[in-house]
């Protein structure tokens, strides 16, 4: 064969798949396994756009002020830097940290509770919820959609079809499992055989992790691959103390923008009490279930500040000195946590062992999410909102 046909070949091949019924494989980076993708929902470049557009556009919120991307900002770690516990719509307050989206198509549950097993069913819990995008039905949300120009004909170019729950979900599962990060210097020095990616105190760092520091029994990490988590849920006290000893705990409050203080809880407590939130046990209502939250992944954890599931910790340092202090004891504290007995020079490793876990194209999947077509502002009340509420008015 020619260089001239295997070019023309290469082309043709190209453009196959780039074809909305062809789908699309993933090649996993260093570090990573393979991506698992539902039979369902094979992913397409045509999806992919789709669910990026859908991911960046306010009008997905009942009144056209909140995205996906205000809780999982892409240059903040796909999670806010500026907030502990998230912001809805309206002002509203949420109970817990915007989670990170980064490999998020490795995870086998969502939410820090684990309550939705389906990648593609996960987005409709934010749409429909009273206190993050507010939309009042399925229903409401795929009538809108299917109302806006900017939207039409681009369900059926993805799907073969127009507009539908479904398929609304399906989209936004597509874009957000082409989150894969890894090739980080760990993995590089661990799966790549490059003695020189990280430095003594790096390694000793991993030293620390998987020994002492006991970290390996929660954050798993493999022989060929890593992602840094047991996808099971554990009490580390962070939530039985807010619950049940609010007084005792410490919040962190925001000023402004990057500017917070520590607040007594009991000061706090004088005015509004904590919101109730018993993770795991509002999902399987099994008493040694209450305040366990799911592992999260560490890989770029040093991008996704705050930590733990309300966000009460703001940094590496304190989520290490948390977990060498062995949490908070309680009745069901996870029996993986105990007192480690860290001297400073290994908190300080184990700190840098962390930041060793960025990958190397978080820049590059920011940029890529604000590709995504800006909308143009709208009124509160746009043509979609007005033309459904002159259908529910029809007798």
């Amino acid at each position: 064969m020619t260089g001239r046909a295997s070019l023309a070949l290469a082309a043709l091949l190209l453009a196959a798949c780039a074809r909305a019924d062809t789908p699309v494989a993933v090649a996993p980076p260093l570090g990573l396994p393979p991506l698992p993708l539902p039979a369902t929902n094979p992913l397409t470049r045509e999806k992919v756009d789709l669910g990026r557009r859908l991911f960046m556009d306010r009008r997905l919120s009942h009144n056209n002020t909140m995205s996906c991307a205000m809780c999982h900002v892409p240059e903040q770690g796909f999670t806010s830097n500026e907030l502990g516990a998230a912001i809805g719509i309206g002002g509203r307050s949420l109970r817990r940290n915007a989670p990170t989206l980064y490999n998020v198509g490795y995870q086998r549950s969502f939410f820090h509770d684990g309550r939705e097993p389906h990648l593609e069913e996960q987005a409709w819990s934010p749409l429909l919820a009273r206190v993050e995008m507010g939309m009042p039905s399925m229903g409401y949300v795929t009538e809108k959609v299917r109302q806006l120009p900017e939207y039409r004909g681009l369900f059926e170019a993805a799907f073969g079809g127009p507009v539908t729950s479904e398929r609304i979900g399906q989209a936004l599962a597509s874009y957000q499992r082409t989150l894969v990060s890894g090739n980080s210097r760990f993995d590089r020095w661990r799966y790549g055989g490059d003695a020189a990616a990280l430095d003594a105190r790096e390694q000793r760092g991993f030293g620390v992790f998987a020994g002492k520091g006991r970290c390996v029994a929660c954050h798993r990490v493999g022989e060929q691959s890593a992602l840094f988590t047991d996808h099971r849920f554990h009490n580390t006290g962070i939530g039985w103390e807010r619950a049940m000893q609010p007084a005792r705990a410490s919040y962190r409050v925001q000023l402004a923008p990057g500017t917070f203080v520590e607040v007594d809880g009991a000061l706090l407590s004088a005015f509004e009490p904590p919101q109730a939130d018993t993770g795991r046990y509002e999902v399987t209502g099994t008493l040694e279930d209450r305040w366990a939250y799911k592992t999260p992944t560490l890989r770029n954890a040093a991008l996704t500040a705050p930590y733990m599931h309300d966000g009460s910790l703001a940094t590496l340092e304190e989520v290490v000195g948390f977990y060498d202090r062995g949490g908070i004891a309680n009745e069901n504290r996870s029996p993986l946590i105990a007192p480690l007995g860290l001297d400073a020079e290994e908190r300080a490793a184990l700190v840098a062992f962390l930041k060793t876990l960025t990958g190397d194209n978080v820049e590059t999947l920011a940029r890529d999410a604000r590709s995504a077509p800006a909308t143009l502002p709208v009124p509160a009340r746009d043509a979609a909102d007005v033309h459904l509420e002159s259908l529910l008015e029809r007798p």
